[in-house]
């Protein structure tokens, strides 16, 4: 075997006919979009949909120049610079098969601990149109029981203080901002990429109230003129393991310090609310609507809260990967029963979706076994996503005389679940930023059946419906007395 060759503009003519590269002079690409927070969705997706764009010949002055802010991402900096930006996509599909591609959207990587100045100089760049975000729903810093904008971190209270240079993505962004003010130019539009149901009203609230606390002056000027779509993004993208990293070298002869590996299914839904301009998106596939609401809750109410439906049942049935659940067809009937009979029926109208075609693809792409997306992962932070995800279909259920047992079955998996041990007695590590209190909610169930329920923060008034608890008390019995397959045995069976 010949040596790897390690990624470099002057090295891709000399990879292997099977892996994709850009077709496009990358001499000739100019940055127009600055981007916080360059993780592997982000490479997965919006950078691989610019690439797309430029491979057809387009958008060649919308190159990407990824920020970091955060001490992790100093790795991001030392992987992608040598590389001059480049990384390789290896999309998996279910027949085992790799589609290896470099992308070549990025053109810079910016560690703003490194030179705050250099980032504030790129932000403040007439050719700064779009400023783009995947920071993670908690890089908002919103309050969860409030939801309001919580200034409490000690680097968001530094950048408020404006005592030394910008630390934070707020920071940045409003100083930014501050400048093009005074100088009397254009502001950039910022576009949020993170899975969040109305992300781009999420960042316009929370950065405004970080600039009404900082200059209430420069706040009522962004309410104005800075425009924030909201999107809709899809695409599961697994953590890079080692495996994937030796088996891009292996196999395709590419050398690449941080490839991302990823599902062939993509999706992205766009409100065209831009203030300066865009790339033609519609040409890469996004999907551009005045109105991104109906796309965002079937998203967050099949695919995301079928994700729930099977992480806490999968584990406690002993099962590790969401493919080996989804391949069971005790678990993949039970999702379709939840998708069809209490997710959907909650829906909006969702333009040009067939939901019948687009349940059945969902457990088709979460049976992808080579994906191999845990099952730990998917239980992580439940706290954040089962208020959001799955609570407004039990309420819209429970109102419209809808039905709610799969749902009830979910919530009572995952206070089986916080009890923090298996079906086999094999300790679960709960991860969530309050495992604390739902462990010990689970904990007080032998005395109070009702104590994991009880948080209005996270269930609103469902204890006090007796309708659900009616239902949730049954199942929770049986997950105690029975175990998770028994359980959906009978619950599928009536």
């Amino acid at each position: 075997m010949t040596d790897p060759i390690t990624l470099s503009s002057a090295h891709l003519g000399d990879l292997a006919a099977e892996v994709g590269r850009p077709a496009y002079d990358r001499s000739h690409v100019t940055p127009g979009i600055v981007h916080f927070g360059v993780g592997g969705f982000h490479r997965a997706h919006q950078a691989m949909y610019v690439d797309r764009l430029m491979n057809a010949g387009e958008a060649m002055d919308w190159g990407i120049v990824g920020v970091g802010t955060l001490p992790g991402d100093a790795r991001m900096r030392d992987a992608l610079r040598p590389q001059e930006g480049l990384y390789t996509l290896v999309v998996k599909h279910p027949d085992g098969t790799l589609e290896p591609r470099v992308i070549g959207s990025i053109v810079d990587y910016l560690f703003a601990p490194d030179d705050p100045a250099a980032v504030l100089d790129r932000l403040t760049d007439p050719a700064t149109r779009i400023v783009s975000l995947t920071v993670t729903e908690g890089g908002y810093h919103v309050n969860q029981v409030t939801g309001e904008f919580d200034a409490g971190d000690p680097d968001i209270q530094a950048d408020i203080a404006g005592d030394g240079p910008p630390r934070t993505v707020f920071g940045f962004v409003t100083e930014a901002l501050r400048r093009l003010r005074a100088s009397g130019a254009e502001p950039f539009t910022v576009m949020s990429c993170d899975n969040l149901p109305g992300n781009g009203d999420i960042a316009r609230r929370m950065i405004g109230a970080f600039a009404r606390l900082k200059d209430p002056e420069l706040a009522d000027w962004m309410d104005s003129h800075v425009r924030f779509p909201n999107g809709m993004v899809d695409r599961i993208t697994p953590v890079t393991t080692s495996a994937d990293i030796e088996a891009l070298r292996d196999r395709f002869g590419v050398e690449d310090a941080w490839p991302v590996v990823c599902e062939p299914f993509t999706q992205w839904v766009l409100e065209d609310h831009f203030g300066r301009g865009r790339p033609p998106f519609e040409d890469a596939g996004v999907q551009l609507v005045d109105d991104v609401v109906p796309y965002e809750l079937m998203k967050l109410r099949l695919l995301n809260a079928s994700h729930q439906a099977l992480c806490y049942l999968g584990t406690l049935a002993g099962y590790q990967y969401a493919h080996e659940v989804c391949q069971d067809p005790l678990f993949a009937g039970f999702l379709l029963r939840y998708m069809e009979r209490e997710g959907s029926p909650t829906l909006p109208p969702v333009p040009g979706v067939d939901l019948d075609a687009y349940r059945h693809e969902l457990i088709e792409r979460f049976a992808n076994p080579e994906v191999r997306d845990t099952l730990a992962r998917l239980c992580a932070e439940s706290s954040d996503r089962i208020p959001k995800w799955l609570v407004p279909v039990i309420v819209a259920n429970l109102r419209d005389g809808g039905e709610i047992d799969c749902s009830a079955l979910v919530v009572a998996s995952w206070a089986r679940y916080a009890e923090g041990v298996d079906e086999q007695g094999r300790p679960i590590e709960v991860v969530d930023r309050l495992r604390d209190a739902v462990m010990a909610a689970a904990a007080r169930q032998d005395e109070d059946p009702l104590a994991f329920i009880r948080d209005p923060d996270l269930f609103g008034g469902l204890a006090d419906d007796e309708r659900f608890t009616t239902a949730y008390l049954r199942l929770l019995g049986s997950l105690h007395a029975k175990g998770a397959r028994a359980t959906l045995e009978e619950l599928m069976a009536g």
